[in-house]
């Protein structure tokens, strides 16, 4: 199994005064740093209008990692994708792909939160389809030998090819899922799937029985499953004053950045959304002793660890690891990097040979 840098750049919280730039920075610098600690990749989520996180343009930030980088893989998380383009979307990580050499995964999803939606003029209530004929497009484009045209619901151009094309073909390409339309349409076009533990249990029972509906799925469209891959919170304790210190600083997270951005009420949420209406009712109501390995990795190393031996058996491949949640200090989120790799990694085949190297 192998790990990553992971993270949504949430800064929405009470009297915060760490500026969307400063964090900006401290994360191309973070993503830096996962390089040099030995970590196999940086996933970089895409948020607009400090609604939850204030990272507006992961490929611009990927695109100075890469420049300053060798191997580490580059990867948004997710670009949503109803908010832009089909045809720009394939542009921009193809030109990435080839500029890295090939190390761009493309992750995409619909997000979450209606706000990012308005100003720019996107359904959020049709974004499902929007979705999935936007991640066709991006898809066709760039394995198409030439020019291509399409008339569909949401998209219609003619004579279309884009250049550059992506090194990598396929380009490994996910899907990041909530819910099941989001396994159905992964499995149906041959992506890969990235979860959240914490909406695995509540959708599924576990990551598991998550993997095992991708993979019933994938066995129904007579596709190959991809890489299975899933994102947690991880928060280093050794003794009781800092473990309380990051249950509170997790809660706190859930309370000021995600539950304003979550859709409640069932009357404004699209019915691809209604399974959200439980998750914010739950998130709504978690204490700091409700956060199990089903959201967060939290305490000693050898906790964490037992953790992610169980996250290995259900098959996952990769997991991305989103240390600076919660307003935590620059430095402690490169410090738990590092003993992460220095610590956990090696208990895992794949994570010894990158800290090895």
């Amino acid at each position: 199994m192998e790990f990553g840098y992971f993270t949504l750049s949430d800064n929405h919280y009470d009297d915060n005064t760490r500026s969307s730039n400063q964090f900006v920075a401290d994360i191309t610098a973070e993503a830096l740093y996962a390089e040099k600690v030995g970590m196999h990749s940086a996933w970089i989520g895409e948020h607009h209008f400090n609604s939850l996180g204030v990272l507006s343009c992961p490929d611009m930030v990927l695109a100075y990692v890469a420049a300053n980088t060798t191997r580490l893989r580059l990867a948004p998380a997710v670009n949503v994708l109803p908010l832009h383009h089909p045809i720009r979307v394939a542009e921009q990580w193809a030109t990435l792909d080839l500029l890295s050499g090939g190390r761009v995964d493309f992750a995409c999803g619909r997000g979450y939160d209606k706000r990012e939606y308005l100003p720019f003029r996107v359904s959020f209530e049709d974004n499902q389809g929007i979705f999935e004929e936007g991640l066709e497009l991006v898809r066709k484009l760039w394995q198409a030998e030439g020019r291509i045209s399409h008339h569909g619901k949401y998209y219609s151009f003619d004579d279309v090819r884009i250049t550059p094309k992506p090194i990598q073909q396929p380009l490994p390409t996910y899907v990041g899922s909530f819910s099941k339309p989001s396994i159905e349409l992964a499995a149906r076009l041959g992506c890969g799937l990235i979860v959240a533990p914490f909406a695995a249990a509540m959708s599924y029972g576990g990551l598991k029985q998550v993997a095992d509906v991708y993979h019933e799925t994938c066995a129904r469209h007579g596709r190959t499953p991809g890489r299975l891959m899933c994102s947690y919170f991880t928060h280093f304790a050794d003794d009781k004053a800092h473990e309380d210190a990051a249950r509170a600083r997790q809660i706190r997270y859930y309370k000021e950045c995600v539950i304003p951005a979550f859709p409640r009420d069932p009357k404004f949420a699209p019915p691809s959304y209604r399974y959200f209406i439980e998750i914010v009712d739950r998130l709504h109501k978690v204490k700091p002793e409700d956060l199990t390995e089903n959201s967060v990795l939290l305490g000693s190393s050898a906790r964490v660890i037992e953790t992610l031996k169980k996250v290995e058996a259900a098959g996952f491949a990769e997991v991305i690891l989103y240390v600076n949640v919660g307003l935590k200090p620059h430095n402690q989120v490169k410090d738990e990097m590092e003993r992460f790799m220095t610590e956990v990694a090696p208990s895992f085949a794949a994570g010894h040979s990158i800290a090895a190297a």
